[in-house]
């Protein structure tokens, strides 16, 4: 079977049910690229290669083969406020991914401080369980890292290291209730198909504490904006934590375990952890502070339909527009400034797909000479009363940027 050739489908649940297996995602063939881009970090190292290799994706920013770490191009957020299947994100932990996965044999396995131990098919899933939707940004917890300065480890991603989808599937509440959730349980463990690529690497795990997986919010999907899960997005079953990052976001769901003692995996106790300070902030060099698992989103907000070195029209309005987030919940205003943040003016929001998810927001601007150079400055406030910060935070992992973001464009 030629691994990049399966097709992309509306998934209706005849179709999915129908499937006999989705095949292969070839990650050791070596990928092809045409072109590359560059991103103006802070020291440097700033070039990316654009690759088209990978199955069921369009033209991606490539950060690493192996685990695949895929970025999204920032023209793409400027299409709409849902990212397309195509062109959405990609980020796993190891190599060890499967290259295909048989819908007739999967099993998700459901254990643990339950009243009944279940291996339910995805027939069984998506028959039995009420179906709901979502919209909801998944983003990566280290967005935005290689904007850090000082540099700090890990992938160098821009801003493109997230995506907006409207995710379809099953409350997580139901399926813990139809195993019966015991008394003391204090935690539900997740973990997917991933395997590690060294011998006594830990699998990867997340957890959520009880009430929180049980709040109703929290789902697993099945389908992403009308189709079946890519299969670098986690197919066939991803968990969904809205305003949470997406380390919690598990791929490949396969097993669900319900604890009734605190969860003490890598990924939890050493992984994944920031400052426990305002905004994860710390001065670079600094020891001795708490650290805690990093948990919801802060908001943010972006200009899409122009980038910094632009031209505009002098003496002209000009349209400028972009999406923005509340973190863990609502928008509730984006405002503009072109003083450097002297002045703000609210911007026009357009509908609202959930709380969860990006908002359309846009203005206009209109330089009065030729020549002019216009700073553009956007800044989300949530339905929580959280404002975007002017100064960006700092900490060893490079998580949780959220500064006013700013593009300098030029009259002509």
């Amino acid at each position: 079977m030629n691994p990049f050739s399966f097709e992309a489908r509306t998934l209706t649940r005849r179709a999915f049910l129908g499937r006999a297996a989705l095949g292969g995602a070839a990650l050791m063939s070596a990928p092809a690229w045409a072109h590359g881009i560059d991103f103006p970090f802070p020291g440097g190292f700033g070039e990316r290669e654009m690759t088209t290799s990978f199955p069921q994706k369009g033209s991606m920013i490539l950060q690493r083969t192996r685990p695949p770490l895929l970025e999204t191009p920032w023209e793409t957020f400027d299409r709409g406020v849902f990212t397309t299947n195509d062109q959405f994100y990609v980020r796993w932990h190891w190599a060890g991914i499967p290259d295909n996965v048989d819908v007739n044999t999967f099993r998700l396995k459901v254990h643990g401080n339950v009243d009944h131990e279940m291996s339910l098919a995805l027939p069984d899933l998506i028959r039995t369980l009420p179906r709901v939707e979502l919209a909801a940004v998944n983003q990566c917890s280290g967005n935005s890292r290689g904007f850090f300065s000082p540099r700090v480890p890990g992938a160098q991603w821009a801003n493109g290291a997230m995506g907006n989808a409207m995710w379809a599937g099953f409350r997580l509440k139901d399926l813990l209730d139809s195993a019966g959730v015991k008394a003391g349980s204090t935690q539900v463990r997740f973990s997917g198909l991933e395997e590690p690529v060294i011998e006594g690497g830990p699998h990867f795990k997340k957890s959520l504490t009880i009430d929180h997986a049980r709040d109703g919010e929290v789902m697993v999907a099945y389908a992403m904006n009308g189709e079946a899960l890519p299969f670098l997005n986690g197919f066939p079953l991803r968990l969904i934590v809205p305003g949470w990052y997406a380390t919690y976001w598990m791929k490949m769901l396969a097993d669900i375990e319900v604890l009734n003692v605190p969860d003490d995996n890598f990924w939890t106790k050493k992984a994944y952890l920031i400052p426990d300070t305002p905004r994860a902030n710390i001065i670079p060099g600094e020891t001795g502070v708490k650290m805690v698992p990093i948990n919801r989103m802060v908001p943010r907000s972006f200009v899409t339909n122009l980038s910094s070195g632009a031209s505009i029209k002098a003496s002209a309005p000009n349209e400028v527009r972009g999406i923005a987030f509340g973190g863990d919940c609502g928008v509730a205003k984006v405002d503009m400034s072109v003083d450097g943040g002297a002045n703000w003016q609210a911007t026009e929001l357009g509908p609202d797909e959930g709380k969860y998810g990006f908002r359309r927001w846009s203005a206009k601007i209109a330089p009065p000479n030729a020549g002019s150079r216009v700073s553009v400055a956007v800044r989300c406030t949530n339905t929580n009363g959280d404002a975007q910060p002017d100064i960006p935070n700092w900490n060893p992992s490079g998580f949780m940027r959220n500064v006013i973001e700013t593009v300098d464009l030029v009259a002509a």
